[in-house]
């Protein structure tokens, strides 16, 4: 009888152990592909809302940039975004788990970029 005996140690990714290195590779570049600004989320209204946000803050600012909205899990575990609704910006996530107002997307890309 062992009671305080180490339990075995499992390896497992953030999708459960459904993915493997060819999707984890496409996730991981489209990770690091150029200057652009992606929404992360599974397409429910709070992620609508924030792409919604976001399109308003770049037109505001006179930037023309187009929004990728990135719903498989995979490419959003890539970037260590658990919560959603998230915003990357070139590559870099600036804000996850809450819908952003314009005024704040507008913020956030003016130090950034």
């Amino acid at each position: 009888m062992s009671l305080f005996k180490k339990k075995k140690e499992e390896k497992s990714c953030c999708c459960g152990g459904n993915c493997n290195a060819e999707s984890m590779a496409k996730a991981e570049s489209a990770k690091t592909a150029g200057a652009s600004v992606k929404v992360l989320g599974s397409g429910c209204a709070k992620c609508n809302q924030l792409e919604a946000a976001a399109k308003e803050a770049l037109k505001q600012l006179g930037m023309d940039t187009t929004i990728d909205h990135v719903t498989d899990f995979s490419q959003i575990a890539a970037y260590g975004v658990m919560s959603t609704p998230a915003l990357v910006i070139d590559g870099k996530v600036v804000s996850y788990g809450k819908v952003l107002k314009t005024e704040d997307v507008v913020k956030i890309l003016q130090k950034v970029r």
